[in-house]
């Protein structure tokens, strides 16, 4: 049965592979090409970080995992941000949604007023349909910002969800 806990220094080991295999497809983050694991975990290991998980003790697989925070500091810090990734041999089996809750319920717990995703790749059909699920609305695209290996030049929706 799959669950979803707070991640643990320790289990970066079985995230950074499907982080890596993610990056590299360069079809969905704009992270640096190439990342060693030590840069890849300083990049996604900060702020409230979740592994979506089956399993117990020594057979626990890490399928998938989020993090979560402000989406700027200071003034802007009543909004909320969040990334997920879910290893390609658990797609299709519901843990972006079950992660996209958690992250929901996770800044609605927090007192957030609400949650703004900067950079959804406009050809990511599938996170696109998601987060508008989840209620999420594309408040805006900007042409051109995200360089698809398969695609070219494609643009980045910034997708808004209140929660106050």
């Amino acid at each position: 049965m799959m669950r979803i806990r707070e991640a643990t220094a320790d289990d970066w080991p079985q995230i950074y592979p499907f982080w890596s295999e993610i990056v590299e497809a360069g079809e969905t983050y704009a992270y640096p090409l190439g990342l060693v694991s030590d840069e890849a975990r300083e990049m996604w290991m900060y702020d409230h970080v979740v592994v979506a998980v089956e399993g117990e003790g020594e057979d626990e697989q890490i399928l998938g995992s989020a993090k979560m925070g402000p989406n700027r500091p200071g003034r802007g810090s009543h909004i909320g941000t969040a990334s997920f990734m879910v290893s390609s041999a658990a797609r299709g089996k519901g843990i972006g949604r079950a992660l996209g809750d958690y992250c929901v319920q996770w800044h609605r717990d927090e007192g957030f007023h609400g949650i703004q995703f900067n950079a959804v790749v406009e050809t990511n059909t599938t996170a696109v349909r998601l987060w508008q699920s989840l209620g999420f609305e594309i408040i805006g695209t900007v042409p051109d910002a995200f360089d698809s290996r398969s695609h070219g030049r494609v643009g980045l929706h910034v997708m808004y969800l209140p929660l106050g």
